[in-house]
């Protein structure tokens, strides 16, 4: 419920500070007082648009804040979702236009978005207007009356997560096919490729291979010439550089090279020691460059199969139109994996397929049994609204709920439709063909009575709900509002006095010239002020015992 609200520089208000109360409160005052300001204002604390055109000073900002408290737990999910403080349950809501026209949002001190700001507070207060009038017109706000008679809330909400479910796995049957639907289009020109590169069959760095095995064959007899010829100077003959170095070591051998050496100096004393390292050396390397060239052989025909492949391989590059070698060979292996995919895309469509069918039928069987409640809470509702709607001067009213199955939907397979007739001779018709504003607000009010408790809102406010009636209906009007107001807050504003006598608290909104300015103020009237208020609003400006006397009677009855 609200117990504060705070109006600062909005419109004709300067500043308005409430402490509001339990029960119903009455909102009073003349045509153009504010009343609808004061609406405006509410409006903005549940996520309405604002405009810099509602300062009443430019130079400042507006300020409008409510305290809440007493909410519904269930708000809290939203709260945690959106990591803001809960603080016990107590909410304070605040809205500040500046004169640029900006707006920003705050909960509990926090900046929050607008479409944030009317979830939280959807759940806090509920604002029914004349032109409220038109939601009851609406299929899916009757779906909801019908649902929260039914009280299926959980039913409801366990059909919603698998039928969230069941569209996610459409949405993934529907890509996977269209997937496949491309790939099968090019599927041919794929497949005639992977045959073609099949049969070639490249292999990662076998082109490299290729070319030094061609390179080592077409130049066979050279090579092994000019390696042999190497291996010969090395190693072979007299004059070869081993012989020769062998020679040189029998001179020197028995040389005492210290002799030579400075002080420090060590080079000399290992030179017999290096001429036979060189020695080792050189006949290692003569040996493997004769291990070489006995392994060179001429070999034509093997020679023109790396020139065949090589020249398979290099046209294959040209065909495929890839970068390099390397490109073909991961063309070669994405194309197999791409044509082998086909299988297993098929698969992989065809278990989720299955598990569609197996979830449309769970589906299928909780909108059914949702179904059987709607019919239980519509055959009911319709009783109910009927008893309590002609009190209100509805006595031929006629009503009933038509609940048409279809395809289905997030809420279920259900369509509803309110059809009724006010008067003898008139057929059943849909409500928005046949009710007029009236009739319409007096329905309107049934229904809040009926479902108040069951949506579970703190706070309901009723502008002028009660505008074309009067008499002996408004009383009814004004005792069923009471009645709502025993489970929950509920304000009511109104011209009629049968009404207002209803309220457990009065506000009265009025305005002043004050200089060159006309400022609303909103009070709390004491018992004496609440019976001056109702004698104006059975008498007018001129308050005479007589209506002083009738406003007190109006009180105490």
């Amino acid at each position: 419920m609200i117990r504060q609200l705070s109006i600062f520089n909005y419109a004709l208000i300067d500043r308005v500070e409430l402490e509001l109360s339990e029960g119903l409160t009455i909102l009073t005052g003349e045509t153009g007082a504010g009343k609808s300001v004061m609406m405006g204002a509410i409006s903005l604390l549940m996520g309405e648009r604002a405009d810099s055109k509602v300062l009443a000073n430019r130079e400042g900002k507006a300020v409008i804040e409510g305290v809440f408290d007493s909410v519904s737990p269930s708000i809290r999910d939203i709260f945690e979702a959106n990591d803001l403080d809960w603080n016990d349950g107590q909410i304070i809501v605040r809205r500040e236009i500046s004169s640029n026209g900006r707006s920003r949002a705050f909960i509990n001190d926090t900046p929050v978005t607008l479409p944030l700001l009317s979830e939280v507070a959807g759940g806090l207060v509920d604002i029914h207007s004349q032109n409220s009038n038109r939601l009851l017109s609406k299929p899916e706000y009757q779906l909801s009356i019908i649902d929260s008679i039914a009280d299926n809330a959980d039913l409801i909400a366990d059909y919603k997560k698998d039928f969230s479910r069941f569209v996610l796995l459409r949405n993934r049957i529907k890509k996977l096919r269209d997937a496949i639907d491309r790939s099968r289009e090019s599927r041919e020109l794929r497949v005639f490729q992977l045959e073609q590169l099949s049969k070639i069959n490249p292999k990662m760095g076998e082109l490299e291979e290729v070319e030094k095995e061609f390179d080592i064959l077409s130049d066979a007899d050279d090579l092994r010439t000019r390696i042999n010829q190497a291996a010969f100077l090395l190693s072979a003959g007299d004059s070869s550089a081993l012989s020769m170095i062998g020679d040189a070591g029998a001179v020197i051998d028995g040389i005492d090279f210290t002799l030579f050496q400075a002080p420090g100096d060590t080079a000399q004393s290992g030179l017999m020691e290096r001429l036979r390292n060189v020695y080792i050396e050189l006949k290692d390397i003569g040996d493997t460059l004769s291990r070489i060239a006995s392994g060179i052989e001429s070999d034509p025909v093997r020679l023109a199969k790396a020139d065949a492949r090589m020249k398979e391989l290099y046209e294959a590059v040209k065909r495929f139109k890839v970068a390099d070698y390397e490109a073909l060979v991961a063309l070669y292996s994405s194309l197999r994996d791409e044509c082998g995919v086909g299988t297993e895309r098929t698969g992989e469509l065809n278990a989720l397929e299955s598990e569609a069918r197996k979830l449309g039928e769970v589906l299928k069987e909780k909108a059914e049994k949702i179904s059987l409640t709607r019919e239980s809470a519509a055959r009911k509702f319709e009783e109910i609204l009927t008893s309590d709607a002609r009190p209100l001067g509805l006595k031929n009213l006629r009503f009933n709920v038509r609940l048409t199955k279809g395809k289905l939907t997030p809420d279920g397979k259900d369509t509803v439709e309110f059809l009724c007739s006010f008067n003898r001779n008139q057929p059943l018709m849909p409500l928005a063909q046949t009710a007029s504003g009236g009739e319409m607000a007096r329905l309107t009010l049934c229904i809040k009575a009926i479902t108040a408790n069951k949506l579970k809102l703190p706070t309901v406010i009723f502008d002028e709900i009660d505008t074309g009636v009067s008499g002996d209906i408004a009383d009814r009007m004004g005792s069923m509002m009471a009645d709502i107001a025993a489970g929950m807050q509920v304000f009511a504003i109104t011209h009629l006095p049968q009404v207002a006598v209803k309220g457990r608290s009065h506000l009265l909104v009025f305005k002043n010239d004050e200089g060159d300015r006309t400022v609303s103020h909103v009070k709390a009237l004491d018992s004496e002020e609440r019976i001056r208020e109702i004698a104006r609003m059975l008498s007018g400006k001129q308050i005479n015992e007589a209506a002083l006397t009738n406003a007190r009677a109006l009180l105490e009855g």
